[in-house]
């Protein structure tokens, strides 16, 4: 590709921080005219920033953004819709589509065309299904989005933002909730774009995809590029070796000896994600849980927990086949940390010691009645033994840090006196110390004979923790991996095949 045509972005020495973050440390960045570049790297690397420095969702603190050879020159919101003005469009992972509206309405948000002063319904159905079609899509313009399955809201997301006359297109992670047939309609429809002249940012994990369609990738790590070079020479095991770097921390974990399993999966399939899942937990185990964004840990996590119903399969507890709702669950000893833990793992108002004993409020009642006496003494120990920073037992849990309001949520299952735990991303978004303490926190209720299922998006956290990982990979058990030789880079690879 000519290096001597213009570029139709770039970034020069942009540096953006938040409190505490250094989230891009000037970065030098551009892609050409027709170029579909891979944008790679683990969780914090800098990737979304990029992004929203290019969508004009944020400014840099330091340095420029250019678009078809000219500053973004607007401060405030109107940045968005001048870098809209130039030809940008972008497919974050979070849908941005209004459910009450049908798609040919939420194809044309905020711009819909008019005819003789009304809007122009025709000529929206029109368009909307000629964008469909591209991405081999039979659907009726006028149904309301909330008739939609996740997986045909984002591709009608994706349809939006090939519509038009796009210059660059940016794909946050497109296909994480797409089944195979739908992801070759993307690769499809990208392929047809970068033909005509479009440049793409594609960011995934998912190297079979890349590989497909990517011309060169750029990895990021730390806030840094790291590399930016073609696919085509690029080996699996570079990339992963680049993404992850050296660990600050070594951990050894010396596993337990096997005890009696406790839960045991059979052939659990929740389409279009798990198809035949099965794995055995044993006594006093912690097992990783291994895979992509959207390769199904949640959803293995919410059928287990009777949080929704798998198509088939069967979940066994001790032996017995489980309950189906999530609160005969928790009577039969689980209990489970969601992976958003400021929308579902909270209660933002209230207090510490509210948030605590949640989950069991007989150990805090006396004839009935609760004693707020007894709910201070059981939430000042969870607070000592899982070194919780808090003004008082009383202190709104909103207004702890990330990793303190995680310790509340993990030490109410505590409280609970469940057995076994399920823990979507115990870690994100809280500090290195926070991490090393949630770290100590499993380990220790392991070596009590408490069972955890750990899933994370931070592959080289594992070893940390795990007494085993298993990979999930297309719907199923790919590889299983056991300490001491569990290795991030080996689980990275396996994880994106």
């Amino acid at each position: 590709m000519s290096q001597t045509i213009p570029p139709i972005a770039e970034l020069r020495r942009a540096t953006r921080r938040y409190p505490g973050v250094l989230a891009l440390d000037g970065v030098a960045f551009s892609v050409q005219p027709g170029e579909v570049r891979a944008i790679l790297g683990k969780n914090g690397a800098g990737k979304s920033t990029l992004i929203r420095l290019l969508t004009g969702a944020e400014t840099p603190d330091e340095g420029v953004v250019l678009l078809n050879g000219k500053p973004l020159a607007i401060q405030g919101a109107g940045r968005t819709r001048e870098a809209a003005g130039r030809g940008l469009r972008a497919v974050y992972q979070e849908l941005s589509l209004v459910p009450s509206m049908s798609i040919a309405e939420n194809m044309f948000l905020g711009a819909w065309p008019r005819a003789h002063g009304i809007l122009d319904h025709r000529s929206m159905a029109e368009a909307t299904r000629h964008a469909l079609l591209r991405l081999g899509l039979k659907l009726d313009p006028f149904l309301l989005i909330s008739a939609l399955s996740p997986a045909a809201q984002q591709m009608v997301e994706i349809a939006r933002a090939f519509q038009g006359s796009p210059r660059l297109v940016i794909l946050d992670e497109p296909t994480s909730s797409l089944a195979a047939a739908e992801v070759d309609q993307v690769c499809a429809a990208v392929r047809e774009v970068a033909a005509q002249g479009v440049a793409v940012l594609y960011v995934s994990h998912r190297m079979n995809e890349i590989r497909r369609l990517a011309d060169t990738a750029t990895v990021l790590r730390d806030g840094r590029i790291i590399s930016t070079l073609p696919v085509a020479e690029a080996r699996t095991e570079d990339i992963v070796q680049m993404m992850l770097g050296r660990s600050e921390q070594t951990r050894t974990i010396i596993p337990q000896s096997g005890g009696e399993t406790v839960l045991e999966v059979r052939n659990l399939a929740v389409p279009p994600k798990l198809n035949g899942v099965t794995f055995a937990l044993r006594r006093g185990e912690v097992l990783g849980i291994a895979g992509l964004l959207g390769s199904g840990r949640t959803e293995l996590f919410e059928s287990i927990m009777g949080l929704s119903k798998p198509l088939s399969g069967q979940v066994l507890v001790a032996g017995a086949p489980a309950p189906r709702r999530y609160t005969d669950m928790i009577q039969l000893g689980f209990g489970y940390t969601p992976e958003s833990r400021k929308e579902d793992g909270i209660i933002p108002m209230l207090g510490v010691d509210e948030n605590t004993v949640a989950t069991d409020f007989r150990q805090v009642d006396r004839a009935g009645i609760l004693s707020n006496k007894v709910i201070a003494e059981a939430t000042r120990a969870i607070i000592s033994r899982l070194h919780v920073k808090t003004a008082a037992t009383t202190t709104p849990i909103a207004t702890l840090s990330g990793g303190n309001q995680q310790k509340v949520v993990i030490g109410r299952w505590i409280h609970a006196g469940s057995r076994i735990l399920l823990l979507d991303e115990p870690t994100r978004g809280v500090d290195v110390e926070a991490k090393n303490q949630i770290y100590d926190i499993i380990r220790s209720l392991a070596r009590e004979g408490k069972s955890i299922l750990f899933v994370s998006s931070e592959i080289e956290e594992l070893d940390h923790v795990c007494d085993r990982v298993l990979v999930l990979r297309n719907g199923q058990i790919a590889e299983e991996h056991a300490a001491p030789k569990i290795d991030a880079e080996r689980l990275l690879a396996a994880c994106i095949g």
